[in-house]
């Protein structure tokens, strides 16, 4: 499937952003979408995750209650809700799915948020 991020862009801390990710595909709902991040020389972490029907949604310690993660399978996009953004939040942001192997098995091409102090 192929995946296209956008949404990114600079912001003053304290400041909210809202990624989208538009899948192609026509099995979109049959997916788990997920965001990860990668700041400058750091590794590609997890941000959070939702289930194929929306219900279930998991966070990185690092941005639960500040992000939110959502999904409209009639629009084959997942979105990623992001306030109170701090300086620590500045990385590339990816959105992926996984087809049920167990792994993240596609990936965008990555967003830039950029959150000054």
């Amino acid at each position: 499937v192929q995946l296209v991020e956008s949404g990114g862009g600079l912001v003053q801390a304290g400041g909210s952003l809202r990624l989208s990710c538009a899948a192609s595909g026509r099995t979109f709902s049959s997916y788990v979408m997920g965001w990860f991040r990668q700041a400058p020389g750091k590794k590609r972490e997890f941000v959070a995750r939702i289930s194929r029907s929306g219900v279930m949604r998991y966070y990185a310690d690092s941005v639960k209650g500040r992000f939110i993660i959502s999904r409209d399978n009639a629009r084959n996009t997942v979105y990623l809700q992001m306030n109170s953004l701090e300086p620590e939040d500045t990385a590339v942001y990816y959105c992926a799915a996984d087809f049920g192997s167990g792994g993240w098995d596609d990936w965008g091409q990555g967003t830039q948020v950029t959150v000054s102090s």
